[in-house]
């Protein structure tokens, strides 16, 4: 009887990632089609829900990780993953809201201010935007140039106070603390300075492009703080 739990146990252990990652899968499936929110009620990882637009992504590290900073500036750039972590890094604490409904309040990211990697690229005067474009060859986002200005908009490279995990857009992603959560684009690899905004892949489908929380997408929900 002895080995016979301890072998269940083994089993568990094993088995309670792929289990874990199944259900989540599942219910950032249910929650884009509920309209009530009451999926962000049922349990799940640590309360996010883990969104994909593509059917895989590939895996980056250190070795292979880069981000381009291009287009209307004076001196365009690519870092690696080393290289941004070399950077003056910032940390902030906000609640993370999904348009879908769920919150996870006090959330801890930590990465480099979008506003200093654009000032370290030189930013030309007719620039009015910025592009983000994703290694999933699929996801984009944009924000004019003033709100990618914003000291609460970063390009983060931890979360919760470790590095940033492949489901939740590592090693690099945006972080976009006031809007809803579909604008903190993940798994980022290119920031591309523009002219004017072009809406990116959920604005194409009907979302705001300007998606501040709780005066956006028809929802009430509280600012994040």
């Amino acid at each position: 009887m002895f080995l016979g739990t301890l072998a269940l146990g083994a089993v568990g252990v094993i088995a309670a990632p792929p289990l874990q990652r199944g259900l989540e899968a599942f219910l950032a499936s249910a929650a884009v089609k509920d309209p009530t929110g009451l999926t962000g009620l049922l349990p799940n990882g640590g309360g996010f829900r883990y969104y994909s637009v593509t059917s895989s992504v590939p895996h980056k590290n250190a070795a292979n990780y880069r981000l381009t900073v291009d287009g209307l500036v004076d001196r365009p750039v690519t870092y690696t993953l080393d290289e941004l972590r070399a950077m003056p890094q910032t940390r902030m604490v906000k609640d993370v809201q999904c348009v879908t409904g769920w919150r996870v309040p006090g959330t801890p990211f930590e990465g480099v201010r979008l506003s200093a990697l654009l000032d370290a690229a030189g930013v030309q005067a007719k620039a009015g935007a910025v592009r983000f474009t994703c290694f999933d060859g699929a996801y984009s986002e944009s924000l004019t140039l003033a709100q990618a200005r914003r000291a609460d908009v970063l390009v983060a490279l931890r979360m919760q106070d470790k590095d940033l995990g492949h489901d939740h857009g590592g090693p690099v992603r945006l972080y976009v603390a006031p809007m809803y959560f579909y604008k903190s684009a993940k798994w980022l690899s290119g920031i591309t300075v523009t002219e004017k905004v072009r809406p990116g892949y959920w604005e194409d489908r009907g979302y705001d492009v300007d998606a501040w929380v709780g005066r956006s997408n028809g929802r009430g929900d509280d600012p994040t703080s």
